[in-house]
Protein backbone atom coordinates (compact mmCIF):
# COMPACT_ATOMS: atom_id res chain seq x y z
CA UNK A 1 0.00 0.00 0.00
CA UNK A 2 2.85 2.37 0.85
CA UNK A 3 6.42 2.05 -0.38
CA UNK A 4 9.32 4.38 0.44
CA UNK A 5 12.82 3.91 -0.92
CA UNK A 6 15.85 5.91 0.23
CA UNK A 7 13.59 8.79 1.21
CA UNK A 8 15.27 12.05 2.27
CA UNK A 9 13.78 15.34 3.36
CA UNK A 10 15.76 18.47 4.15
CA UNK A 11 14.14 21.73 5.23
CA UNK A 12 16.01 24.87 4.22
CA UNK A 13 15.78 27.52 6.95
CA UNK A 14 17.42 30.85 7.70
CA UNK A 15 19.65 29.02 10.19
CA UNK A 16 20.75 26.46 7.63
CA UNK A 17 19.46 23.09 6.43
CA UNK A 18 17.51 20.82 8.77
CA UNK A 19 17.80 17.14 7.83
CA UNK A 20 14.45 15.69 8.90
CA UNK A 21 14.62 12.29 7.14
CA UNK A 22 17.56 10.38 5.73
CA UNK A 23 17.58 7.18 3.68
CA UNK A 24 14.19 5.91 4.89
CA UNK A 25 13.08 2.71 3.15
CA UNK A 26 9.88 0.95 4.19
CA UNK A 27 7.05 -1.09 2.69
CA UNK A 28 3.63 -1.11 4.37
CA UNK A 29 1.39 -3.98 3.32
CA UNK A 30 -2.37 -3.87 2.85
CA UNK A 31 -4.13 -4.32 6.19
CA UNK A 32 -1.00 -3.61 8.27
CA UNK A 33 -1.18 -1.59 11.47
CA UNK A 34 2.24 0.11 11.52
CA UNK A 35 3.32 2.32 14.41
CA UNK A 36 6.18 4.81 14.20
CA UNK A 37 7.99 5.49 17.44
CA UNK A 38 11.04 7.60 18.27
CA UNK A 39 12.15 10.70 20.18
CA UNK A 40 10.61 14.11 19.52
CA UNK A 41 11.89 15.62 16.28
CA UNK A 42 12.95 12.28 14.78
CA UNK A 43 10.76 12.63 11.68
CA UNK A 44 7.82 10.36 12.58
CA UNK A 45 5.20 12.98 11.77
CA UNK A 46 7.27 14.27 8.85
CA UNK A 47 7.22 10.80 7.27
CA UNK A 48 3.45 10.56 7.79
CA UNK A 49 3.05 14.00 6.20
CA UNK A 50 5.14 12.87 3.21
CA UNK A 51 2.75 9.95 2.71
CA UNK A 52 -0.13 12.44 2.83
CA UNK A 53 1.63 14.81 0.36
CA UNK A 54 1.67 17.52 3.03
CA UNK A 55 5.48 17.58 2.76
CA UNK A 56 7.60 16.95 -0.33
CA UNK A 57 10.67 14.69 -0.03
CA UNK A 58 13.93 16.06 -1.38
CA UNK A 59 15.25 12.64 -2.36
CA UNK A 60 14.21 9.03 -2.91
CA UNK A 61 10.87 7.66 -4.06
CA UNK A 62 7.46 7.21 -2.43
CA UNK A 63 4.28 5.54 -3.68
CA UNK A 64 0.90 5.41 -1.94
CA UNK A 65 -1.69 2.88 -3.08
CA UNK A 66 0.11 2.49 -6.40
CA UNK A 67 0.30 6.24 -7.07
CA UNK A 68 2.55 9.15 -6.19
CA UNK A 69 1.70 10.73 -2.84
CA UNK A 70 0.26 13.77 -4.64
CA UNK A 71 -1.94 11.59 -6.85
CA UNK A 72 -3.09 9.62 -3.80
CA UNK A 73 -4.03 12.86 -2.02
CA UNK A 74 -6.10 13.99 -5.01
CA UNK A 75 -7.67 10.51 -5.22
CA UNK A 76 -8.55 10.76 -1.52
CA UNK A 77 -6.76 7.48 -0.85
CA UNK A 78 -6.34 8.19 2.86
CA UNK A 79 -8.00 9.74 5.88
CA UNK A 80 -5.82 11.76 8.28
CA UNK A 81 -6.31 12.11 12.04
CA UNK A 82 -4.24 14.91 13.61
CA UNK A 83 -2.93 15.27 17.17
CA UNK A 84 -5.81 17.65 17.98
CA UNK A 85 -9.35 16.67 17.03
CA UNK A 86 -9.69 19.82 14.87
CA UNK A 87 -13.49 19.96 15.04
CA UNK A 88 -15.25 23.18 14.02
CA UNK A 89 -17.00 24.46 17.18
CA UNK A 90 -19.92 25.97 15.21
CA UNK A 91 -20.71 22.64 13.55
CA UNK A 92 -22.42 19.72 15.25
CA UNK A 93 -20.58 16.40 15.47
CA UNK A 94 -22.60 15.18 12.49
CA UNK A 95 -21.81 18.41 10.64
CA UNK A 96 -18.08 17.98 11.25
CA UNK A 97 -18.15 14.41 9.97
CA UNK A 98 -20.28 15.46 7.01
CA UNK A 99 -17.85 18.22 5.91
CA UNK A 100 -15.56 16.13 3.65
CA UNK A 101 -18.61 14.42 2.19
CA UNK A 102 -20.09 17.82 1.32
CA UNK A 103 -16.84 18.87 -0.33
CA UNK A 104 -16.73 15.64 -2.33
CA UNK A 105 -20.28 16.13 -3.56
CA UNK A 106 -22.03 13.18 -1.95
CA UNK A 107 -25.82 13.36 -1.99
CA UNK A 108 -27.68 14.27 1.20
CA UNK A 109 -28.98 10.71 1.51
CA UNK A 110 -25.47 9.25 1.11
CA UNK A 111 -24.07 11.75 3.62
CA UNK A 112 -26.70 10.77 6.19
CA UNK A 113 -26.04 7.06 5.67
CA UNK A 114 -22.27 7.44 5.98
CA UNK A 115 -22.45 9.70 9.04
CA UNK A 116 -24.73 7.21 10.81
CA UNK A 117 -22.43 4.32 9.89
CA UNK A 118 -19.17 5.87 11.11
CA UNK A 119 -20.79 7.20 14.29
CA UNK A 120 -21.80 3.63 15.04
CA UNK A 121 -18.26 2.43 14.25
CA UNK A 122 -16.71 4.78 16.83
CA UNK A 123 -19.53 4.23 19.35
CA UNK A 124 -20.93 7.76 19.10
CA UNK A 125 -24.41 6.95 17.84
CA UNK A 126 -26.86 9.46 19.31
CA UNK A 127 -24.30 12.28 19.46
CA UNK A 128 -24.77 13.56 15.90
CA UNK A 129 -26.51 16.76 17.03
CA UNK A 130 -24.15 17.54 19.91
CA UNK A 131 -21.44 20.17 19.55
CA UNK A 132 -17.73 19.54 20.21
CA UNK A 133 -17.75 21.49 23.49
CA UNK A 134 -20.41 19.08 24.79
CA UNK A 135 -18.10 16.06 24.36
CA UNK A 136 -15.08 14.89 26.33
CA UNK A 137 -11.62 14.98 24.77
CA UNK A 138 -11.74 11.26 24.04
CA UNK A 139 -15.15 11.55 22.39
CA UNK A 140 -13.94 14.48 20.27
CA UNK A 141 -11.01 12.41 19.06
CA UNK A 142 -13.36 9.54 18.19
CA UNK A 143 -15.43 12.03 16.16
CA UNK A 144 -12.24 13.06 14.37
CA UNK A 145 -11.57 9.41 13.52
CA UNK A 146 -15.15 9.07 12.26
CA UNK A 147 -14.61 12.07 9.97
CA UNK A 148 -11.45 10.45 8.54
CA UNK A 149 -13.38 7.21 7.94
CA UNK A 150 -16.46 8.84 6.42
CA UNK A 151 -15.35 8.64 2.78
CA UNK A 152 -14.04 5.07 3.18
CA UNK A 153 -10.41 5.56 2.14
CA UNK A 154 -8.19 2.49 2.13
CA UNK A 155 -5.53 4.08 4.35
CA UNK A 156 -5.87 5.77 7.74
CA UNK A 157 -2.96 7.99 8.89
CA UNK A 158 -2.98 8.88 12.59
CA UNK A 159 -0.56 11.40 14.09
CA UNK A 160 -0.41 10.71 17.84
CA UNK A 161 -4.19 11.02 18.19
CA UNK A 162 -4.33 9.97 21.85
CA UNK A 163 -1.19 11.72 23.12
CA UNK A 164 -3.05 14.43 25.06
CA UNK A 165 -5.44 12.04 26.81
CA UNK A 166 -5.09 10.51 30.25
CA UNK A 167 -4.01 6.88 30.55
CA UNK A 168 -7.46 5.49 31.38
CA UNK A 169 -9.11 7.13 28.35
CA UNK A 170 -6.13 6.21 26.19
CA UNK A 171 -6.43 2.53 27.11
CA UNK A 172 -10.12 2.51 26.21
CA UNK A 173 -9.50 4.23 22.87
CA UNK A 174 -6.67 1.81 22.09
CA UNK A 175 -9.11 -1.07 22.59
CA UNK A 176 -11.71 0.67 20.44
CA UNK A 177 -9.18 1.39 17.70
CA UNK A 178 -8.21 -2.29 17.49
CA UNK A 179 -11.88 -3.26 17.18
CA UNK A 180 -12.36 -0.58 14.53
CA UNK A 181 -9.33 -1.84 12.60
CA UNK A 182 -10.65 -5.41 12.74
CA UNK A 183 -14.05 -4.29 11.39
CA UNK A 184 -12.78 -2.01 8.62
CA UNK A 185 -9.52 -3.79 7.63
CA UNK A 186 -7.92 -0.43 6.87
CA UNK A 187 -4.17 0.00 6.45
CA UNK A 188 -3.10 2.19 9.37
CA UNK A 189 0.01 4.32 9.93
CA UNK A 190 0.16 5.48 13.54
CA UNK A 191 2.61 7.89 15.21
CA UNK A 192 3.17 7.54 18.96
CA UNK A 193 5.68 8.30 21.73
CA UNK A 194 4.36 5.44 23.89
CA UNK A 195 6.13 2.08 23.80
CA UNK A 196 3.17 0.16 25.34
CA UNK A 197 0.77 1.80 22.87
CA UNK A 198 2.97 0.92 19.89
CA UNK A 199 3.36 -2.70 21.01
CA UNK A 200 -0.32 -3.14 21.89
CA UNK A 201 -1.70 -1.78 18.62
CA UNK A 202 0.69 -2.82 15.90
CA UNK A 203 1.41 -5.63 13.51
CA UNK A 204 4.75 -3.88 12.91
CA UNK A 205 6.66 -1.26 14.89
CA UNK A 206 9.05 1.10 13.11
CA UNK A 207 11.70 2.48 15.46
CA UNK A 208 13.29 5.75 14.37
CA UNK A 209 16.48 7.53 15.42
CA UNK A 210 16.98 11.15 16.50
CA UNK A 211 17.24 13.66 13.66
CA UNK A 212 18.04 13.07 10.91
CA UNK A 213 15.26 10.49 11.13
CA UNK A 214 16.37 7.01 10.11
CA UNK A 215 14.82 3.61 10.71
CA UNK A 216 16.84 1.68 13.29
CA UNK A 217 14.55 -1.35 13.56
CA UNK A 218 11.33 -2.79 12.12
CA UNK A 219 9.72 -5.24 14.54
CA UNK A 220 7.17 -7.79 13.35
CA UNK A 221 4.74 -8.44 16.19
CA UNK A 222 4.01 -12.10 17.03
CA UNK A 223 0.99 -11.09 19.14
CA UNK A 224 -2.46 -12.32 18.04
CA UNK A 225 -4.81 -9.81 16.41
CA UNK A 226 -7.26 -10.29 19.30
CA UNK A 227 -5.56 -8.38 22.12
CA UNK A 228 -7.15 -7.80 25.52
CA UNK A 229 -5.45 -5.10 27.58
CA UNK A 230 -3.97 -7.65 29.99
CA UNK A 231 -1.84 -9.00 27.12
CA UNK A 232 0.54 -6.22 28.22
CA UNK A 233 1.49 -8.36 31.23
CA UNK A 234 2.61 -11.34 29.14
CA UNK A 235 6.28 -12.26 28.55
CA UNK A 236 5.78 -11.89 24.77
CA UNK A 237 4.57 -8.31 25.14
CA UNK A 238 7.35 -7.39 27.54
CA UNK A 239 9.94 -8.90 25.19
CA UNK A 240 8.73 -6.79 22.24
CA UNK A 241 8.67 -3.65 24.42
CA UNK A 242 12.25 -4.39 25.47
CA UNK A 243 13.33 -4.67 21.82
CA UNK A 244 11.65 -1.33 21.02
CA UNK A 245 13.46 0.26 23.97
CA UNK A 246 16.77 -1.20 22.79
CA UNK A 247 16.14 0.12 19.28
CA UNK A 248 15.50 3.62 20.65
CA UNK A 249 18.69 3.43 22.69
CA UNK A 250 20.69 2.24 19.67
CA UNK A 251 19.43 5.22 17.68
CA UNK A 252 21.05 7.58 20.16
CA UNK A 253 24.32 5.66 20.13
CA UNK A 254 24.79 5.65 16.34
Amino acid sequence: MISASNLDLTFHTNDGPVHALRDVSLDIREGDFVSFIGPSGCGKTTFLRCIAALETPTGGTLSVNGMSAEEARKARAYGYVFQAAGLYPWRSIGGNIRLPLEIMGFSKAEQNERVARVLELVELSGFENKFPWQLSGGMQQRASIARALSFDADILLMDEPFGALDEIVRDRLNEELLRLWARTEKTIGFVTHSIPEAVYLSTRIVVMSPRPGRITDVIESPLPRERPLDIRDTPEFIEIAHRVREGLRAGYEE
